[in-house]
């Protein structure tokens, strides 16, 4: 199984880089980890997707959440506590042991997983050229107005590169007999607003979740640890908005109604945020709002891809669903990066190394700086809800009650 694969690729990958004796090694060993667990997150949402139905599956993509949320908070807290305690080495050793309870438990249950076995060809060349796009467009958003300004030779020829093969991808995609990625799943009345909610989401959650870190340390005076432990809001009160929507789908006809009105409120919060100054516990108090608004945008726009495909289709779709959230969370951070580094000025530093520099700039402009980082939230939360109104709402299949009603 698939499934099986990854984990395994990942187990050996976090082995191979707990050993490396030198860093082309841990770089090397680091791409078989991530090529692993890259293909974890959507297989399992796959596999979720043929056991669970429609309207029960918002439920669970509400504890995917919860996991991201365990991890986002606990995976730094643990690695630090590695870092200055333990062999930095530790941060890939304590990879196996989850990796092999994953296993434990997983493989007595494949059996029940329903199989649709189907000879397919794989598209290597469709897979090569959007993977090398994706990786020259993630190059571009990082050096541009770090390394190299925005309108370098090397920036601009890069783009340039970029497009090419985004161009050969989709004249390849369009003429293959089973391309990597169908781009008929693209199109429609649901995916492709489904995706732009999602994607949107994603993008202001970890924009902001990379960058709030400097705002309390430059206005609130935060130590890095407490910067850390004021991001758990944001990271924890998103799987409240993610359960919320979950229960939703599983209930209510109209189920994207609850996602329209969590992104309106996750803007209308991030206008509040852009608009002045305020204490911290006020900041903590919207940024919860914000969270819990955004939450809901997550399950309602998964299952609703997954919901608009045939069965056959879904773990591809699932896929491009985490990779196009994926690109729009490092569009955003790129974005957030260069509104800061316009407002406080180039000579600012916003690597993690350089954090503690940042209290020498005056909190009033680094509130003016950031009052753009929360507009331009806002206005994504904006897109999201518009995206997610102009979505056609099909029925989803399953029962109409709770999951604990259909049990019993």
């Amino acid at each position: 199984a698939t499934i099986v694969t990854s984990l395994s690729l990942f187990i050996v990958g976090s082995i191979l880089c707990a050993l490396a004796p030198s860093m082309t090694i841990l770089i090397i060993a680091r791409g078989l980890q991530g090529l692993g667990g890259g293909g974890i997150l959507p297989i399992v949402q796959t596999v979720i997707a043929d056991v669970v139905t429609p309207r029960e599956r918002g439920q669970y993509q509400a504890y995917f959440s919860g996991v991201w949320m365990a991890a986002g908070i606990g995976g730094p807290v643990l690695g630090g506590v590695f870092a200055e305690h333990l062999h930095w080495s530790m941060i890939f050793w304590i990879n196996v042991p989850l990796g092999l309870a994953s296993l434990a438990m997983l493989l007595p249950k494949m059996g029940r997983i329903p199989v649709f076995h189907r000879r397919r060809k794989v598209d290597w060349l469709g897979g090569v050229l959007l993977m090398a796009a994706a990786v020259v467009v993630m190059l571009v958003l990082t050096w541009g107005g770090n390394r190299y300004s925005w309108l370098s030779p090397v920036i601009m020829a890069m783009a340039g590169v970029a497009i090419a093969l985004a161009f050969a991808f989709v004249w390849h995609a369009l003429r293959a007999d089973e391309p990597f990625l169908p781009l008929s799943l693209m199109g429609g009345t649901v995916v492709p607003y489904a995706m732009v909610c999602g994607g949107c989401a994603m993008g202001a959650m970890l924009g902001l979740t990379v960058y709030l870190p400097l705002y309390y340390q430059g206005v609130y005076h935060l130590s890095a640890s407490e910067a850390g432990m004021a991001l758990i809001p944001l990271a924890a009160v998103s799987t409240g908005g993610a359960a919320i929507a979950g229960r939703t789908m599983a209930r209510s006809r109209h189920y994207k109604r609850v996602a329209i009105i969590g992104t309106i409120v996750a803007a209308a919060t991030a206008a509040a945020l852009a608009s002045a100054s305020m204490p911290l516990w006020l900041l903590l108090v919207l940024l919860s709002v914000f969270a819990l608004g955004l939450g809901t945008a997550f399950p309602v726009s998964t299952v609703s891809t997954q919901n608009a495909v045939a069965r056959s289709q879904v773990g591809t779709i699932t896929g491009a669903t985490n990779f196009f959230r994926a690109l729009m969370a490092s569009f955003t951070v790129a974005v957030f990066s260069a509104v800061l580094l316009t407002a406080l000025g180039p000579d600012v530093s916003l690597s993690g190394e350089q954090h503690g520099a940042v209290s020498s700039i005056p909190a009033a402009d680094m509130i003016a700086a950031f009052r753009y980082v929360f507009g331009a939230a806002a206005a994504m939360m904006v897109v999201a809800s518009i995206a997610m109104g102009l979505m056609e709402e099909r029925p989803l299949a399953g029962p109409a009650q709770p999951v604990e009603l259909a049990v019993e």
